[in-house]
Order: structure tokens, then sequence, then C-alpha cells
């Protein structure tokens, strides 16, 4: 089946929902535990607890909105409505970093994670109905892996200027330069939300709309028990949970590497950019390269890639100086390559995922997917948490580094480079389980 292609422009108001989506994703994953532990005085553990306990509510509701999106699409012939629900996520940015200042330790906490809550909540209610719109397409196998190259191109503009934008506006280290921070990227989220809601009608327009069938989104759980009994579903969600994990492992980790073996802050900026810029660039070489050896080969490249550059790591950062900042950066960039890879396929086998299963049902499958990537985006920096806490890191408040002890500088050290080479192994071995793909 080849089916309609849609033209640029279209595919470039419907991937800018994915820059909003790539500011909401990197500020709390790259600064929201340091920020608990060294401006909000947050002990590691609890910090880890702070983002990891509002996921619980991810892990529910995403599958819900996922049904409730099959719904809407059936009822309106469209899945837009839910999706207006996004405007308001920069809202919920601004004030989780804008922490009244006779906050401290677990009440800061608190607040940080209940506005961690209404965010992830409003994020959702976005993210499920946008990211199923190119499985409702009807498109062939190769046009949803170029949907996804242009979203993954924007999404890693948002990354990238997230990446980069955040930890500069926030290097003062003081709450107010982290709420300015905030705030300024809330308007980029808003502005982002408002054009893919165009976005999406213009490509549903351009390549047809195919409805989910009359059974799905009448039971959330029915909708799952077709989900799971899909084996290469299983596997590819299974997969993506260890490389989400990995790669929010990574996000968080980076700002104490910088700051306690560096000891240059202004380095996590650099690393963003260098992690991120060349990932602007390799979706359409990666996008190339799958029409010669598929899906599940990139795929598994990319996840090897990774998993060696985790590694790779440990020496730049051992040396430190100006040598180990130049081997780090050439090892960022290596992975910021296989991220490119990471987020592209995994992203274009999804959509494979519920066209071949041929349920029409794929909020279902969405909703399940993107509950998966939300509990990813919280055990990697709460596994990150639980590792600085059993080193013994010292939290701190006002932006001032507290001094660390050998064995918390380790435990650091080691949670950066070889637990996500682990984790990503794992998810290197789940994938090679899927039977999914296959090579034009």
């Amino acid at each position: 089946m080849t089916g309609p292609r849609a033209g640029r422009r279209t595919l470039t108001l419907y991937a800018s929902g994915s820059v909003g989506m790539g500011v909401w994703v990197t500020v709390p994953g790259l600064l929201l535990l340091y920020f608990l532990t060294d401006v909000l005085g947050v002990p590691a553990a609890l910090a880890g607890l702070a983002l990891l306990l509002p996921k619980i509510v991810d892990i529910v509701v995403h599958p819900l909105l996922g049904s409730r999106s099959d719904r809407q699409a059936r009822a309106h012939g469209h899945r837009r409505g839910m999706m207006r629900t996004g405007l308001l996520l920069g809202l919920a940015m601004a004030a989780m970093f804008t922490v009244p200042a006779q906050l401290t330790g677990a009440p800061a906490a608190l607040w940080v994670g209940g506005w961690l809550v209404v965010g992830n909540l409003l994020f959702a209610a976005f993210q499920v109905p946008y990211l199923t719109t190119p499985s409702d397409l009807l498109v062939g196998y190769h046009e949803r892996t170029r949907v996804f190259m242009f979203r993954m191109a924007l999404l890693t503009i948002g990354l990238l200027g997230a990446g980069v934008a955040a930890p500069a506006l926030a290097a003062g280290g003081g709450r107010g330069d982290y709420t300015r921070m905030a705030l300024l990227l809330a308007v980029a989220t808003t502005a982002s939300a408002a054009v893919a809601l165009r976005g999406v009608r213009r490509l549903t327009d351009a390549c047809g709309f195919r409805p989910p069938d009359p059974q799905a989104g009448h039971s959330t759980l029915a909708d799952l028990r077709i989900a799971r009994q899909d084996r290469n579903f299983r596997t590819l969600v299974a997969s993506y949970l260890f490389t989400g994990t990995t790669t929010h492992l990574f996000l968080a980790a980076l700002p104490y590497v910088t700051q306690y073996l560096f000891h240059n802050a202004k380095l996590t900026a650099l690393f963003m950019g260098l992690f991120l810029g060349p990932a602007m660039f390799a979706g359409p070489a990666w996008t190339a390269w799958s029409r010669r050896i598929g899906k599940q080969r990139g795929l598994l490249i990319s996840q090897a890639v990774f998993a060696a550059g985790s590694l790779a790591l440990l020496p730049g950062a051992k040396a430190a100086g100006t040598a180990g900042v130049a081997l780090t950066a050439v090892v960022v960039m290596a992975m910021g390559l296989a991220f490119s890879g990471l987020q592209l396929f995994a992203f274009s086998m999804l959509s494979d995922a519920v066209n071949a299963a041929g349920s029409s049902k794929a909020g279902a499958y969405t909703g399940v997917w993107t509950a998966t990537e939300a509990t990813g985006t919280a055990v990697g920096p709460y596994l990150y948490s639980a590792v600085l806490a059993l080193g013994g890191f010292a939290s701190s408040t006002g932006g001032h580094p507290a001094a660390q002890s050998a064995t918390a500088l380790d435990a650091l050290l080691l949670g950066f480079t070889a637990l996500p080479a682990a984790l990503m192994a794992v998810a290197l071995w789940f994938q090679r389980r899927c039977t999914l793909d296959r090579t034009p």
C-alpha cells in the first residue's frame, strides 16, 4: 500500500507540536532532579520519589485517555478536542519552578510533585491524540516513517532549544533564575500546541482519516487486553521502557556530572547542544538507511551505539580537564546520533504495530505507549537519585553545591556510565525479539 503523500508544509505544521513536547520532556528531565537537590535542599532519595510517584497517575490515566481519544475520534471524525487541553501546559511548567520562598526540603518536594502531576495530565491529553494521528492516516509503510522523520526533526529542535536554553537561563542557580527560565519556555510550549492543532487538521485532510472500529474505546480494560495480546507490541513496549529509562537517566545525571566532576555547570548547555545538534540532521539519513536495512536493524544499531557510548563516557569523566571535556564531547555527539535513531524507529514501529494489528484501536495502543514513555521519564531520574542516595550525596540550597565525599562522586559517575549501559542492553535484548519489521 502506498496511499496519499502529505506536503512538506503540512508535515511541518503537524510536527511543530513536537517542539513543545520536546520542551516539556527536556526541562523537567534535565533540571528538575537537580533543582530539587541543589536549589530546594531536598534529599536525593526524597527528590527521586517526588519525580517517580506522580507517574503512577500517568500509568493509570494514559490508557484511559487512549480509549477516550478513540471514542472522540469515532464520534467526531478527529482527535483534536482533547488536544486543546495542551494549551494550558505552559502554566503548569511555570508553576512547577515557581516554588514559594518559604518552602524547602519535603514541602518543596510536595509542591513540585503536585504541579508535576498537573503538568503530566495536561501533557498526556495533548500527547495521546497527537501521537495517534500518524496511525490514523491512510498511508503506506514508508510514508509513516516520513511523517515521523518530520516529527523527529521538530522534536529535536524543541529538545535542543530547551536543552541549551534552560540550563543557560538557570545558570545563576537561584529560584528566580529557574522561574524566569520556566516562564520563557512556557510561551514556546503554548505556541507549539496551538500551531499543531492546525497541523493535525491539515494532515488528516490531506492523507485521509481511518476511524477506530465500533468497539474501540468502549472499554479501557478490553482495549488493554487487545494491546497486551499483541506479542510484537509487547516486546516493542518493553524495549522502549528501558530505552526511555536510559535516555532520561542520562538527562537527569548530566547537570551533576558537569557540576561535580567537570566543576563547570555551563558545560551542561554545551553537552546538550552537542548531544542534540547532530540529531537534527540525522533523521533523513536514518530514514534513507532504513529503506535498505529495515527499521528493526536501525533501532538495534541505535541501541547498541548508545550503550557503548555510555561506557565510553567513563574515561572522559574521570580525566576531567580539557582533555576530558573534549573526549566527552565526541562521545556525546555519537550518542546524539544514536538518540535520533532511537526515537525515529521506535515511534515509526509503533504505527506499524497498530497497522499490523488491523484493529484500528490506535488510541488504545498509543495510550499504553505513552504510559510506558511516562514511566521511563520517571524511573530514569529515580534510579539515578537512588544511586546518589546510596553514595551519600549531600543536598544543598540556593544553588551552592555542597562538598561531596569520594563515595558520592564514584556513585555519581557510575550512575552516569555503567548503569545506563546496562539498562540499554536490556532494551536491546527485548528489541531483538520483535518480529514486526520487514526489510522492504
